[in-house]
């Protein structure tokens, strides 16, 4: 399940560093939890859907890394997105 553009707009300016920012890891994340929320509603009615849920587990595992990598690199823009996503602790 995608999310519409301008979604992904919205996102990307909630979280976005400057003006012009589209991949930072923030962004990244943001835009995958929001990708991985639409997908836990899918789930709700189709129990049996296996090939999404492969691309959530795909989705799951990406923000993983992009979360360890944001932590390892800077530890103060990492807690602030998990603290806005309601991620972790």
């Amino acid at each position: 399940m995608s999310i519409s553009i301008a979604r992904k707009a919205e996102v990307r300016n909630d979280h976005r560093r400057h003006d012009s920012d589209t991949g930072s890891p923030e962004v990244q994340i943001a835009i995958l939890t929001d990708r991985i929320k639409n997908l836990q509603d899918h789930f709700a009615g189709h129990k049996h859907d296996n090939h999404s849920r492969r691309g959530l587990l795909a989705m799951v595992s990406r923000r993983n890394s992009l979360l360890r990598y944001l932590q390892r690199t800077n530890r103060d823009n990492y807690l602030e997105t998990i603290k806005k996503l309601g991620l972790r602790k």
